[in-house]
C-alpha cells in the first residue's frame, strides 16, 4: 500500500483552566468521537490550551507598564500593558518597527511579540504567554497517555509563527516528546544514489502545520491525532534540535 497519513481533529473538549487534566480530557474526547488514541499516534496540542492549564495567562490589571513600554506603544493600537508583558518575556529585542516587536524568548524562539497574544482567550484584557518548558509539557501529556492507555505515542506542542519573507503564518513545534523532531538524511543516498550532505527535514514543524488544517483558529479544536506517520522514536527528545545555534545563524 502507498504511504498514508490520517489527520483527526479532537472535538468536544471543554474550556480549560489552570490545573485541569488536559491529557485525561483529550483521551475521553477522542474516545467519545469514535477515534480513541492508539499505539504510534502523534498528538499535536496547541500552545494556547497548554498555557491555560499551566496558568500562563495574565490579566492586564496585573501589569504595570514601564515608561519604555508606553513610549514603544505610542501611535499603535496595542495596549502598553501588552507591550510590557512582551518586554518581560524577551531576552533580546531583534527588531521593532511599525508596532511589531520581533523578540528572542528565553526558550530560544524568534517570534513576533515574544509569542504573547490575546486570541482564543476569554475576556478582553487577557493574554497568554508561552509555557515555561513546552518539552516538559509534551512529556507530561505523553506519560499520562501511556499510564492510562498503555500505548506509546509522540506529542508535539504547536504554536503559530510568522515566517520571514513570506506572507501568512504557519504552525510550528515549540515542544516535543517521544520522537525526533528532526529527520536527518545527511549521509544517506537519494533515489539516484547521490549522497545527501545537508538535507534535514523539520518533521515536527511539518506535523504541526498539518494539524492546523483541522484545528483552525476558530473551531475550538485544540488537539489533533496524526495517525500513520512513522516517526523516529526518541526518549530524550527536545525542541532544541530544531533551533539553529548562533554560530550557524547567518541572520543574527
Amino acid at each position: 500500500m502507498p504511504p498514508e497519513v490520517r489527520v483527526i481533529g479532537v472535538e468536544g473538549m471543554p474550556e480549560l483552566g489552570p490545573g485541569d487534566d488536559l491529557a485525561g480530557l483529550m483521551i475521553d474526547a477522542a474516545a467519545a468521537q469514535g477515534t480513541p488514541i492508539e499505539e504510534g499516534d502523534i498528538l499535536v496540542v496547541t500552545q494556547k490550551v497548554v498555557s491555560k492549564v499551566e496558568g500562563k495567562v495574565m490579566s492586564f490589571e496585573d501589569i504595570e507598564p514601564s515608561q519604555l513600554a508606553i513610549t514603544i506603544t505610542e501611535g499603535h493600537r496595542r495596549d502598553p500593558r501588552h507591550t510590557e508583558a512582551i518586554l518581560r518575556e524577551a531576552v533580546r529585542i531583534v527588531r521593532m518597527d511599525r508596532g511589531v516587536i520581533i523578540a528572542e524568548t528565553k526558550h530560544g524562539f524568534y517570534c513576533a511579540n515574544a509569542g504573547i497574544d490575546a486570541s482564543n482567550i476569554p475576556g478582553n484584557n487577557t493574554i497568554a504567554l508561552l509555557p515555561d518548558d513546552s518539552d516538559a509539557s509534551a512529556q507530561g501529556i505523553r506519560a499520562a497517555v501511556q499510564s492510562r492507555l498503555g500505548v506509546n505515542v509522540a506529542v508535539i506542542v504547536s504554536d503559530t509563527f510568522g515566517r520571514p519573507w513570506r506572507n501568512g503564518a504557519a504552525n510550528v513545534a515549540i515542544g516535543v516528546a517521544g520522537m525526533d523532531p528532526l529527520l536527518d538524511y545527511v549521509g544517506a543516498p537519494d533515489a539516484y544514489g547521490n549522497i545527501l550532505h545537508t538535507t534535514q527535514i523539520a518533521a515536527a514543524d511539518e506535523l504541526a502545520a498539518t494539524a492546523e488544517l483541522v484545528t483552525g483558529k476558530s473551531l475550538g479544536i485544540p488537539v489533533t491525532i496524526i495517525r500513520g506517520y512513522e516517526f523516529e522514536p526518541m526518549e530524550d527528545a527536545t525542541i532544541q534540535r530544531l533551533l539553529r545555534t548562533g554560530e550557524r545563524d547567518l541572520f543574527r
